[in-house]
């Protein structure tokens, strides 16, 4: 038998174009022989709904999609579409995340998901009851067992994180299915799908069963959704993979242990580059722009976005803005400008020195007996954050911010100036990262899209004569090393000093900043999710706040 997996790319709240998309699949699907097509989680109210959820008009048109999709799909064919139901038991959540099972004409059987994540991203028990139905049917002959997302997530051999008192793997094996078969809707992070396919592996081999897993693609708000739907046989040997970052139709055959395995590159690097690519594209087209606007200073973080977005939207759609002040060298504008000629993108200059005295003068009986400190500094910024924003409200594009993870960290960033825009491209890679991709970036065979003095010379926000960010900061390798250790695997600072050997006062010093930037982030751009945790829906801190150990 021929399962098919729709690996699409679902936008939220969009039924009619949802079920579109289904239809179109399984048409493809139908026409290279598969008999079973499977979506991703959650496929028909794309994912995450989140408290669209609440909406009672909107989980009644998603119950009667599954009714259409039952007039509609081919005959001879079933179809597991992942979508929402009532929780018809009259406690608990009002809500089942469930996988519906359609043959054309018949009454569809709802399959409902077992183990709720409340982690990171996702926040699942605020919406939905939890099940322990055994979730198996039989088609064709053919012993099915069904499980969604995190359901497959906690089997305790396989060398996840057990968080979950139960697990619906042993009851759905107790029917000794042909196949098991997982709809999910799993956000990317770097190197997540090597650890996704280790575990099905391990489930495969562990209960000598087929695995095969459908996987959504596509960005949705600061989330993005790699694709990669897999199949394994019942050795846990890899017999096919899905395109990445790319919708596609994946045909398996269970019987033979038969199916295509795409190319695939799991380098940091490219992983990062295409989710950001991704991860812009949907969110302009999801949310009606076409166009973008950022400033160049011709720093590496300027350029790297600049990058994401001409190969995101094409270089016709994108305006870089200059705006150089008394301090900006004449290297960073050259670079820029060389930036601009490389990607083939659209530039203005604006200069600032004039805005900028016109505000010291505004200001003066303000600031009267009062030194100059970072205030002057982030005058500056928020003088050009105004001038873009014009810029996009003119024009209608969106304007997207250049900050990285490690100055959103620690704080190095202005709110109401740099930070200003409507989504944050790069605010998950840390600073060590945005060079390495802008070196792997020039080394795919373009020329130097990166222009190499802007890789090479040490960064500097450049609002004051000689300013170099390691001034006040450690290296970047330093840095990086603490805030990772920090936010994404949750260490003490204790436990950094052991980890790491750093001196203490350095690393008591950056989790200070971590902690009191809290109310910065609060107010930051959505950013793109490309580590496991980044400083968005999975960063949950308070701002008044005295802990800092």
């Amino acid at each position: 038998m021929k399962i098919a997996l729709l690996q699409l790319n679902w936008t939220v709240g969009d039924l009619e174009g949802n079920i579109k998309l289904i239809l179109d699949g399984v048409d493809k699907a139908v026409e290279r022989g598969a008999k079973i097509c499977v979506t991703s989680e959650l496929a028909l109210t794309g994912y995450p709904p989140r408290d669209l959820l609440l909406n009672s008009d909107f989980v009644l048109r998603c119950r009667n999609a599954v009714s259409e999709l039952s007039r509609k799909i081919p005959d001879d064919i079933a179809l597991i579409v992942g979508g929402v139901d009532i929780n018809h038991e009259g406690c608990g959540n009002p809500l089942r995340n469930a996988a519906w099972l359609i043959e054309r004409g018949g009454v569809p059987r709802v399959f409902y998901k077992w183990l709720l994540p409340t982690y990171d991203v996702f926040d699942e028990q605020r919406y939905f009851e939890p099940s322990e139905e055994c979730n198996f049917f039989v088609f064709d002959g053919v012993r099915i067992g069904v499980t969604i997302c995190e359901d497959v997530w906690n089997d305790r051999e396989n060398g996840t994180n057990a968080r979950y008192g139960s697990n619906p793997l042993p009851a759905i094996m107790e029917n000794k299915p042909d196949v098991l078969i997982n709809l999910s809707a799993s956000p990317f992070n770097i190197g997540k799908q090597l650890v996704r396919e280790k575990m099905l592996s391990s489930i495969a081999s562990k209960y000598k069963v087929p695995v095969v897993y459908a996987n959504q693609v596509g960005g949705n708000d600061d989330l993005v959704f790699d694709g990669r739907s897999c199949a394994f046989d019942a050795q846990g040997t890899l017999i096919a993979r899905g395109k990445s970052f790319q919708e596609d139709v994946v045909i398996v055959n269970v019987k033979s242990g038969t199916g295509k395995i795409e190319e695939d590159d799991f380098c940091e690097e490219s992983e990062a580059w295409n989710a950001m690519v991704l991860g812009l594209h949907d969110y302009l087209a999801k949310t009606g722009f076409k166009k973008v606007v950022l400033g160049l200073s011709g720093g590496i973080d300027s350029a790297l976005t600049a990058a994401v977005a001409a190969e995101a939207l094409g270089p016709e759609n994108v305006l870089g803005v200059l705006m150089p002040s008394p301090y900006s060298s004449k290297g960073s504008i050259d670079d820029s400008l060389e930036l601009v000629q490389n990607l083939g993108i659209k530039s203005i200059i604006i200069p600032i020195q004039e805005l900028m005295q016109n505000f010291e003068k505004a200001l003066a009986p303000a600031f009267a007996g009062l030194s100059e400190n970072v205030t002057e500094e982030n005058i500056q910024s928020r003088i050009r954050g105004n001038l873009v924003m014009a810029i996009s409200n003119k024009m209608g594009a969106l304007l997207v911010t250049t900050g990285n993870k490690s100055e959103l960290a620690v704080g190095y960033c202005t709110i109401y100036g740099d930070m200003a825009g409507g989504l944050a491209v790069i605010s998950d890679l840390y600073k060590t990262l945005v060079f390495r991709v802008c070196r792997w970036l020039n080394e795919q065979g373009m020329g130097d899209v990166i222009p190499i003095a802007t890789i090479e010379k040490p960064p500097s926000a450049e609002l004051r004569p000689g300013q170099k960010d390691e001034d006040s900061l450690p290296p970047y390798e330093v840095l990086d090393r603490i805030i990772e250790l920090r936010v994404e695997h949750h260490m003490s600072e204790i436990e950094i000093v052991k980890e790491t050997g750093f001196a203490p006062e350095i690393v008591q010093g950056i989790l200070r900043l971590i902690k009191i930037s809290e109310f910065k982030r609060k107010q930051a751009a959505p950013g793109l999710k490309i580590t496991s945790r980044a400083f968005g829906t999975g960063w949950r801190m308070p701002i008044a706040c005295r802990f800092t150990g």
